[in-house]
């Protein structure tokens, strides 16, 4: 098995991997990494749209993550 790592500049302060897993022939992309301050850029909350549904994500005061349809 074979890992190979790209970086992308996002918001030009985080750099997020992006890793391709070889696994012989079979090549699989690791799920995208988005640091959670990128996603908030300060704020406590957002709204993710998905399959015409509003879901929000908020960060609790104990620094967790609740997501509510």
């Amino acid at each position: 098995m074979s890992v190979k790592i790209t970086k992308t500049k996002l918001d030009q302060s985080r750099v997020i991997d992006s890793r391709i897993v070889n696994d012989g022939d079979k090549q699989e992309a690791a799920p995208k990494t988005i640091a959670s301050e990128v996603l908030f850029a300060g704020k406590r909350e957002l709204l993710i749209q998905h399959a015409s549904e509003s879901y929000r994500l908020r960060i609790t005061n104990q620094g967790k993550l609740i997501l509510t349809k």
